[in-house]
């Protein structure tokens, strides 16, 4: 009976052994089995550009291009303030300084111009995707989530740990 089954059959059955092709056996073994991951990467939820000028990058977006976009938000936690544009299939996050301590001020202070600063990717379970990641050595910037520009918590990675873009975890 076993050499009228196909691997497949066999595997569902719960049979491991050999199917005879032609002349010769071919070993049949159950594929290892996988764990559930603990946390999954989502969508791309939004690029942040800095910029050393928000009022004129957001009349780009807004009067010359014709995006919606926010109102300034000011995020003291983060020493930022914020502009969203709104895309059909995403968000642009304009990032203007907020204190003197603001990372997006070192950002311009080499980037006169501004320029992409970072992606922010959603997460599932954030609490989850830090243990892990950090399991695999790659660094977070915080030991603890922050709360972000859109009340979820949000978390970053450092940029030489991930291929040298700064990402951005937000639980959605």
């Amino acid at each position: 009976m076993l050499r009228s089954m196909s691997c497949v059959a066999r595997l569902a059955a719960g049979v491991v052994g050999r199917r005879w092709v032609g002349q010769s056996a071919v070993l049949c073994q159950a594929p290892p089995k996988v764990p559930p991951a603990l946390w999954k990467l989502g969508r791309l939820n939004h690029v942040a550009i800095a910029t050393p000028d928000l009022e004129k990058s957001t009349a780009l977006y807004r009067d010359v291009m014709g995006a919606e976009v926010s109102g300034v938000e000011a995020l003291p936690e983060h020493g930022v303030y914020t502009v969203f544009v709104k895309l059909d299939n995403t968000k642009l996050e304009l990032l203007h300084p907020l204190g003197d301590n603001s990372p997006i001020q070192n950002f311009l202070d080499k980037n006169k111009n501004g320029g992409m600063h970072h992606i922010c990717i959603e997460v599932n379970d954030i609490r989850a995707a830090m243990s892990d990641l950090q399991a695999q050595k790659i660094r977070c910037l915080s030991k603890e989530p922050k709360i972000g520009a859109h009340g979820k918590p949000v978390v970053f990675l450092h940029p030489k740990d991930c291929a040298g873009v700064l990402v951005e975890l937000e639980e959605v």
